[in-house]
């Protein structure tokens, strides 16, 4: 069987590393953008089963890279997980108006608990 594949769009390498391992030693496959046009490129061309997609990320904010990929019919089926500092209100409406099932705050939750709400979304 197929191992999963996961999309981690994070600027930060020691978080995105974290959550690389975290997620390889679950039995997931991996890939990393680092910033919001190498994410968007790297969800067309490797076609994950979830996007985990940052907020504050260069070139392109993680809430342009979801509308970009929503609006997009070849990837837009693919769920995305904003993972990201930003908790206000406001932005968590804002990354679920645009299509995002779930929002995480990193500050909130383990990356145990991320792993589990990743699952949790692939079924």
């Amino acid at each position: 069987m197929d191992k999963k594949k996961i999309l981690l769009v994070e600027d930060d390498p020691f978080i995105s590393e974290m959550y690389v391992t975290k997620f390889e030693k679950q039995g997931y496959a991996c890939e990393v953008a680092m910033t919001g046009k190498d994410g968007l490129a790297k969800a067309k061309e490797w076609m994950p089963d979830v996007v985990l997609l940052d907020v504050l990320i260069p070139e392109m904010d993680g809430f342009e890279v979801l509308a970009a990929l929503k609006k997009d019919p070849t990837i837009s089926a693919v769920p995305v997980m904003m993972l990201t500092n930003l908790g206000q209100k406001e932005d968590i409406e804002k990354g679920k108006a645009l299509g995002a099932v779930s929002y995480v705050v990193k500050a909130h939750f383990t990356p145990q608990e991320v792993v589990d709400k990743v699952k949790s979304i692939l079924g």
